[in-house]
């Protein structure tokens, strides 16, 4: 099985110009080693968020957040959609949070002085669980508070059409950094293909978050990705789409908050009306009373450009109608 090794996975850019670190078929399943966050920066607690500390961080926007690629799959062309099969996820033994002035919306709270005033990291330990790995584990938060590991790819997506974007800040229809919890095994994402070969990045795995990631960070761990590809030829999607076994999430990310909760619900509209064969009036009435119409709100951190990113879900068994 062909894979990109750790040590390649260091990209801080998705660049429509790079060399292809590989090259697969359609189907064809491999795997990417990644890095977390930081680079392996925290490996202790007392590793601190401080930006002079940090490898990379003197450099505007910093270098963190790396990603593996570009992928080159073989006969994805302008126009068509990538679709991406995530096959497993196996997140390394422990994660991390970090957090410090000026990092999170409560960077420079007044009313807690330690979470402003103080760098503070947390490891969270993974323990396997049955099957004896951590596709079962356990993330310990404390000795008192633990959940199951339930890991995702936070970065992924195609190369931008007319731009380089960095894998920190860059976020688009293409995808980019959007900490999707959704983005999971099982599931299937769609992504816009705007060049030849699609040439498509990954990164930035969590062994879990909680909805917003309201701090910045989350359970930030390295990880081994196995996926594969499948390519719909000369059908374009809008914006990322996920596809769960039992429900539909179209994506949008926004400034303020309610404009990527409209765009969003605009897309599942569209989706609902291009493809499952919803009027215009019955997929916006719908999505007004079903009860199990659901607004996922992934990701919501004061950090940087970073947009907030919303989706609007609807469960598979509404379609028929």
């Amino acid at each position: 099985m062909q894979r990109i090794l750790r040590d390649q996975a260091r990209k801080f850019a998705l660049d429509w110009r790079e060399e292809p670190q590989l090259r697969v078929q359609p189907g064809e399943s491999f795997e990417i080693e990644t890095w977390d966050a930081s680079s392996g920066y925290f490996k202790s607690e007392a590793d601190k968020a401080i930006p002079g500390n940090r490898p990379g961080f003197d450099r505007i926007p910093a270098m963190a957040n790396p990603v593996g690629g570009p992928v080159y799959v073989e006969g994805a062309e302008r126009g068509d959609t990538l679709v991406v099969h995530i096959e497993d996820i196996l997140v390394a033994d422990y994660s991390w949070i970090a957090i410090g002035p000026r990092r999170g919306p409560l960077g420079e709270s007044t009313r807690w002085p330690e979470l402003s005033g103080d760098y503070t990291t947390k490891i969270l330990r993974h323990t396997p669980g049955p099957s004896g790995t951590m596709r079962d584990g356990t993330v310990h938060f404390s000795d008192r508070i633990k959940w199951p590991v339930t890991p995702f790819i936070g970065t992924l997506g195609t190369a931008p059409d007319r731009e380089v974007c960095t894998s920190i800040d860059g976020q688009g229809e293409w995808g980019g950094n959007l900490d999707i919890r959704d983005v999971a095994v099982g599931n299937k994402i769609y992504l816009p293909v705007h060049h030849a070969g699609a040439r498509f990045y990954l990164g930035d795995v969590h062994a879990s978050q909680g909805d917003t990631e309201f701090t910045g960070t989350a359970a930030e761990t390295c990880s081994t990705v196995r996926l594969r590809f499948e390519v719909l030829k000369g059908k374009k999607t809008p914006w990322l789409r996920i596809e769960k076994p039992d429900a539909l999430i179209a994506v949008h990310a926004a400034k303020p908050l309610e404009e990527a909760v409209k765009t969003a619900t605009f897309h599942l509209m569209d989706w609902l009306i291009r493809e499952h064969h919803f009027t215009p009036t019955d997929a916006y009435c719908l999505v007004s009373t079903c009860p199990d119409f659901r607004i996922n709100v992934y990701q919501m951190c004061n950090i940087g450009k970073l947009s907030y990113v919303a989706g609007a879900e609807i469960p598979k068994k509404y379609l028929g109608r």
